[in-house]
């Protein structure tokens, strides 16, 4: 594993959010139309009646369009699925202390001093950063 597969991490999260908004908004372009006609009951008695139909308007280009569209967004999302998964899993085979060092400074995007401070460390960032460095050398 490599800081830029951990940068990468961030980027998979925000991928899979955003490509799920998409795909919902891919959904809602499909036009929705209703429409009421009158008629009557095919049998005796004749009695007038109200009968409401609802679809969609799209052409079957439209529809294959979209569809590729979802397909392509769909595949997107898994392989940042993917990544996420792959940085979780070597996440759960490190020391917790090398783990909050990277959940704060590559997750929440904090500075060594901020890092340090939530680790209660007394030595500073530059202490903790080096720390990490000789951590990801030996990976």
């Amino acid at each position: 594993m490599d800081k830029k597969i951990l940068n990468d991490y961030i980027d998979a999260c925000a991928v899979i959010r955003e490509t799920e908004a998409e795909i919902r908004k891919l959904g809602k372009k499909k036009k929705l139309v209703q429409d009421k006609v009158t008629g009557s009951n095919p049998e005796w008695p004749y009695e007038p009646r109200s009968f409401s139909l609802g679809g969609t308007v799209e052409t079957v280009a439209d529809a294959n369009r979209l569809n590729f569209e979802k397909h392509i967004l769909e595949m997107q999302k898994e392989d940042a699925e993917a990544l996420k998964a792959q940085v979780e899993e070597w996440m759960k085979g490190i020391p917790f202390r090398m783990q909050r060092i990277i959940r704060y400074k590559y997750f929440h995007r904090l500075s060594w001093e901020e890092v340090a401070t939530l680790m209660k460390s007394k030595q500073g960032g530059e202490a903790i950063r080096l720390e990490f460095y000789r951590f990801m050398r030996k990976k």
